[in-house]
């Protein structure tokens, strides 16, 4: 049995600290700091590194102080962005856990790939939403790379429908492919946001659609599976997935960016599936 305190493994390191993007938008003299208490803190187990974009590396090396950080890059200009920051983080001292690539309008894989080359780091590239899905699926499978899904935004159309979420989940499972999720994840289960209107995701509904991806369901099911939004029967089913079906789910679904840290874990705790211990420690 897990101590009060310990995260489960369906949360451990779920959570990629994306502090300064929207709507956080935390400068960054605040989220360094605030990601290394993450890190000191009980529920350290839940975090992955902090994501930042490629430009803001410039001003990272003064709030180093020659201690290491767990950093994600993200080079929304893609892929050539993304080649000069895997350089400028050669310098830092930062420990490179991932590189998040966009694709370029019009860009297909192969021009994409020969511009990006092969950086010695995980990369996820961030699956266009258009007619080139399959191929960059495809050639994401072929160079043992990883899916990069955007869930949400500043906007409705960033919003993926529950079919069209649905359909690139199974597309990336069925390739076998891993892949994380960023944006418009507030909240465990799907809502709807009260100021925006706007439908978000539920981070768990996801983590539940990969799992039904990897027993062949179809693509309808996954989408009602999105779809749900009744918060205790979706924590109840991720609670009593079992260890080997939840290892199989995170080794697809590695993670997902949220601007809050403490957010997510509060909720988790709210619904059960966390310690009592973990919630004193965010309130």
């Amino acid at each position: 049995m897990s101590s009060p305190s310990a995260i489960p493994s369906f949360a451990a390191g779920l959570c990629d600290d994306a502090a300064v993007f929207p709507p956080g938008l935390a400068p960054l003299s605040d989220a360094v700091p605030a990601h290394r208490g993450h890190l000191a803190a009980p529920y350290a187990g839940l975090v992955g590194p902090l994501v930042l974009p490629a430009t803001a590396l410039d001003a990272l090396y003064p709030l180093l102080d020659g201690e290491p950080l767990d950093v994600s890059i993200t080079a929304p200009s893609g892929p050539c962005e993304a080649a000069k920051a895997v350089g400028v983080a050669a310098d830092l001292a930062v420990d490179l856990r991932g590189l998040e690539v966009a694709v370029p309008p019009g860009m297909g894989p192969e021009e994409f790939f020969r511009v990006l080359g092969r950086p010695e780091v995980p990369v996820y590239v961030e699956i266009p939403r258009d007619e080139r899905r399959p191929a960059f699926i495809e050639a994401v499978a072929a160079r043992g790379d990883r899916a990069k899904f955007r869930t949400g935004g500043v906007k409705a159309h960033l919003y993926p429908s529950p079919d069209e979420l649905a359909a690139a989940v199974t597309a990336v499972v069925d390739a076998g492919v891993p892949f994380k999720a960023t944006a418009g994840l507030h909240h465990p289960v799907r809502n709807t946001d009260p100021e925006t209107g706007f439908h978000q995701h539920g981070f768990l509904n996801l983590l539940l659609a990969t799992d039904a991806a990897l027993d062949g369901r179809p693509a309808a099911d996954l989408a009602a599976i999105l779809a749900d939004r009744d918060a205790p029967a979706v924590a109840a089913r991720v609670a009593g997935l079992g260890a080997a079906r939840t290892a199989a789910v995170r080794a697809r679904f590695l993670s997902f960016g949220t601007c809050s840290i403490t957010d997510p874990l509060t909720e988790l705790a709210d619904l059960g599936l966390l310690g009592s211990a973990l919630l004193e420690t965010t309130r």
